[in-house]
């Protein structure tokens, strides 16, 4: 466990700092980025700490391979996997959003055109590809990694691991306008979160599903011996879902409303019984799907 402790120790720690560093930060460039509102410096102060503390625990924890990172295949297979995990990852989530428009879940913005469907299709790919990256390369290669190499037990590795990748997700949920802020406005961040955790049935629905969605990129890390596939599935399900909010707003009057989780706008209830749906499939085949990386 000693592995899963420094990782979950760091970003504690980080979170821990920036909500009493992000005021004093604010006060620095808020005069010269207004448009920056005080979670945005707070989210962005986090992320950093969390690369410094990083680059001490890879080294602490001696992860400096690129298999370590989970990029250790060689370079035309793992981007034959990436490929593969896009195709499959759009193949999978689309049909959700079909769902959802069909179910009057989420119905198209009044304002709807090209060019706003162009910005939702645009933003959604540049924000699928960054985030995939980015949370595959922490979570599913150097998390996953450390902590299956020290239990040895593959399950509770991708169980762990998903659990601290859902739970990361509601770290930061309020927005405080610029007349508001003061020096305790970083602890109210802090507070926002803990609250979410001490009250979980608001988060509940959406934290299952992101669970389930890591366990499903853990499975895919385990069985791969890399990062490719799950950074192709994780990067199509971000595009999809953020191009579907950008194109579309959610229906207060349909009656099946609860399936998706006011927190997100769209993982909830309907996400979380897809994605045990697939991991069903999955480990039904999972002889195949242990395998067939070797052929691709």
């Amino acid at each position: 466990m000693r592995s899963f402790l420094w990782f979950l120790s760091i970003i504690i720690a980080t979170v821990l700092v920036a909500a009493v560093l992000a005021y004093p930060l604010y006060v620095l460039l808020h005069p010269h980025f207004p448009g920056w509102w005080f979670d945005k410096i707070a989210t962005r102060l986090w992320q950093f700490l969390m690369l410094v503390a990083l680059v001490l625990v890879v080294r602490r924890l001696r992860l400096g391979s690129a298999r370590d990172y989970g990029y250790g295949a060689p370079r035309p297979r793992w981007l034959r996997q990436f490929g593969f995990g896009l195709l499959v990852g759009l193949a999978t989530l689309i049909p959700v959003t079909v769902c959802m428009l069909a179910l009057g879940l989420r119905v198209a913005r009044p304002d709807l055109d090209g060019h706003v469907l162009l910005s939702a299709l645009v933003a959604g790919l540049l924000s699928g590809l960054v985030v995939a990256f980015v949370e595959e390369t922490f979570f599913r290669g150097l998390m996953f990694g450390a902590v299956l190499r020290d239990l040895r037990r593959p399950l509770l590795a991708i169980v762990l691991v998903a659990v601290v990748y859902a739970s990361v997700h509601f770290l930061a949920s309020t927005r405080i306008p610029p007349d508001a802020v003061t020096w305790q406005s970083g602890l109210s961040l802090l507070h926002a979160a803990i609250g979410n955790f001490l009250a979980p049935a608001g988060i509940i629905d959406a934290w299952l599903a992101l669970v389930a969605v890591g366990v499903l990129l853990g499975a895919c890390a385990w069985w791969t011996g890399n990062i490719a596939v799950g950074v192709g599935l994780h990067a199509s399900w971000v595009f999809v879902m953020r191009a579907t909010v950008g194109a579309t707003r959610e229906n207060p009057a349909s009656p099946l409303e609860w399936l998706i989780s006011p927190t997100t706008g769209y993982t909830g209830w309907l996400v979380f019984a897809w994605t045990l749906l697939i991991l069903a499939v999955v480990a039904l085949a999972r002889n195949r799907f242990r395998h067939w990386h070797r052929t691709i």
